[in-house]
């Protein structure tokens, strides 16, 4: 069963455009990404999917330097980038991530992975009930499940989300919530905004250049240096998703 984790990544984010490669302690913030995605024991290969925008030569010309396998699909359809790079990739497990969390866990992606494969799972994230730092996210799924949605999901966020038509619908998968010890769900670590990406920058500036550190360590430095905190307080987790919603109410009906 070969298990493949796909990082999600474009160069035209609404709030914060070309944040993937925005430097981050001397390299992309990308580059990050990936390296700390490929820590994690439990994937057989990391690669990401971009688009087929011109906008996007650059993360596939990087992916390209990097080594790294990569995708161009859909801008907007994600759903169907996310299936056909499954396919292309010979995924029979699929993990997705984010290019805009620098602060990835691989013990944390590890974590979801070990759940996902303890049963007959279909879909299996920490994100049904939040319980890790934004910015930590992991989703694991069948291929099948990836194709089914693909298939017969319609709405605009169950499109541009990937897992939403997979997640809803507990009659139809097999889901499983991991869930942290503590909850942390109120700390904000992806990179949205120009305050996220001053965040993460400290992060490093204090923990070092490579992925050698993980949730832990963060924690302790905030403890240390709570100023740190307060650089991104007060927005709102899964805003895009939350905006995609709210453009469904028309469709719906």
């Amino acid at each position: 069963m070969k298990t493949v984790a796909i990082i999600q990544a474009r160069m035209t984010s609404t709030r914060l455009p070309g944040k993937i490669m925005a430097d981050l302690a001397g390299k992309p913030l990308l580059y990050h990404v990936v390296a700390r995605a490929q820590k994690a024991r439990t994937l057989d290969l990391v690669a990401v999917a971009t688009t087929d925008r011109l906008t996007d030569d650059q993360v596939a010309q990087y992916c390209g330097t990097m080594g790294v396998p990569y995708f161009r699909g859909d801008e907007d359809d994600v759903l169907d980038r996310y299936y056909q790079a499954a396919k292309q990739f010979r995924a029979d497990v699929v993990v997705r991530l984010t290019a805009d969390c620098p602060l990835l866990d691989p013990t944390v992606i590890d974590k979801v992975v070990q759940v996902f494969c303890s049963d007959d799972y279909d879909y299996v994230s920490n994100t049904i009930k939040p319980t890790y730092p934004d910015g930590l996210d992991a989703e694991v799924f069948r291929r099948a499940a990836l194709e089914q949605a693909w298939r017969e999901a319609h709405l605009k966020s169950e499109r541009e989300h990937v897992t939403p038509y997979i997640w809803k619908q507990p009659n139809l998968f097999r889901l499983r919530n991991v869930e942290n010890e503590q909850d942390l769900s109120d700390l904000r670590w992806t990179v949205d905004e120009p305050e996220d990406l001053e965040f993460v920058r400290r992060v490093y500036a204090h923990l070092g250049s490579e992925p050698s550190f993980g949730m832990m360590q963060v924690l302790a430095l905030l403890r240390d240096r709570p100023e740190i905190s307060k650089v991104n307080i007060g927005f709102e987790r899964n805003e895009g998703y939350q905006e995609s919603v709210h453009e469904d109410s028309p469709i719906a009906k």
